[in-house]
Formats: structure tokens, C-alpha cells, sequence
């Protein structure tokens, strides 16, 4: 009976949180409607696989070695953790601390979980080599970009103009935000203005 409830209690799925579920299903959900539904495979099918990996139980496939040693609730380990960060020795504190420390301490302490045995997951270190650097986006929309079929448009190159003029939609919402925020209508700052300025180009 003992090695059945020691079997159980080793299973992800008894440590299966219902918000884990819940993006279980949405990523199946996602994936079913990527491959046998056709819809938006290139943008679906990433994101629902990403989301399905992300949230195996007790996997930790996201975590960072950080996270994975607060998750590990060693209180040994988090009193060293908490002394370097100058607050009490629990996680929720600790996770306080690291939210309003430097980026150069939030490394340090990610180097001493790795000293202390911890590694990051398989996802952590994706997003930290891919997503994290900015390079994963440049060969997403390099492959986009690869992919088009610029048949019609060497048929018909007129249309060329019907393009420009969407992206030229970019710079003028920029212009127009940043005009905005001149005369003192609206305030918005250079980010604010760019990220309106994507939303005003016909990219979708």
C-alpha cells in the first residue's frame, strides 16, 4: 500500500493545479484547431505546444534555476537565498525582494541556485536564448517572409502601392500619436506611440 500511495503520489497528475488544467485544454484546444482545422497553423500550433509543454506538473520545464528552488521549498537553501536578499525566509518575501532588486542581484542569485545543484528548464533556456536575445522574431518573420508567394504581385505590380501605403499607415500613426501628445491631448511617450503606430500598419 505504501509503494501505491508513494507511486501516486510521484504521478504529475496528482499535483495537477486547476489553472494548470484549464491551459491543459486550452492549449489541446489550440493544437486541434491548428492541425485538423487549418487554422492559423503557424501562429497556433507554436503557441498551443509551447503552452502544453509549460504547464506539465512538476515538470518545472519553464521554471528558471531560481524558480525551481523556491518551488523546491528547501528552508535551508532559502535561508541562504533570503540572507543575500536581506528578508525573511520564505518564498513569498523572497520573490518580493527579487521583484524590487537590481537586475545584476536577480543574476546573482540565479547563479547561486545553479551552484546550488538547480538548472534551468528546457523552455527557460529557449526563452532565454531565443526570445529573451530578440533573435527568434527576426527568423520567425524571416520564414514568413520566405514563405510569400509574390506571384500575384510580380503579375501585378501596381499592387506594390497598396502595400507601401500600409506601411506607410506605421509611421504616420506614430507621427500622429507623438502630434498628439505635443499639443497636450493625449500623452504618450515614444514606446507608447511605436507600439500604437504597429497596431496602425496592415501587417495582420
Amino acid at each position: 500500500m505504501e509503494s501505491l500511495n508513494a507511486l501516486l503520489q510521484g504521478m504529475g497528475l496528482m499535483h495537477l493545479g486547476a489553472g494548470q488544467a484549464i491551459m491543459l485544454l486550452v492549449s489541446l484546444l489550440l493544437l486541434w484547431l491548428a492541425i485538423a482545422k487549418k487554422f492559423e497553423p503557424l501562429l497556433l500550433l507554436p503557441i498551443g505546444f509551447g503552452g502544453l509543454l509549460s504547464n506539465i506538473p512538476e515538470a518545472g520545464l519553464a521554471l528558471t534555476a531560481l524558480e525551481s528552488l523556491l518551488a523546491h521549498h528547501d528552508a535551508g537553501q532559502l535561508a541562504v537565498i533570503a540572507a543575500k536578499l536581506h528578508c525573511a525566509p520564505d518564498v513569498h518575501a523572497i520573490k518580493e525582494a527579487l521583484a524590487l532588486a537590481l537586475p545584476s542581484v536577480q543574476n546573482q542569485m540565479e547563479n547561486l541556485a545553479v551552484d546550488m545543484g538547480y538548472t534551468p528548464g528546457v523552455l527557460a533556456l529557449f526563452y532565454k536564448v531565443a526570445i529573451g536575445s530578440g533573435v527568434a522574431p527576426l527568423v520567425i518573420f524571416m520564414g514568413v517572409g520566405a514563405m510569400t508567394d509574390f506571384g500575384p504581385l510580380l503579375a501585378n505590380p501596381r499592387t506594390l502601392l497598396l502595400g507601401a501605403a500600409a506601411q506607410f499607415g506605421i509611421f504616420a500613426t506614430v507621427l500622429g500619436a507623438l502630434t498628439l501628445n505635443y499639443f497636450g491631448l493625449i500623452a504618450f511617450t515614444l514606446p507608447q506611440a511605436a507600439a500604437i503606430g504597429i497596431i496602425g500598419g496592415a501587417d495582420g
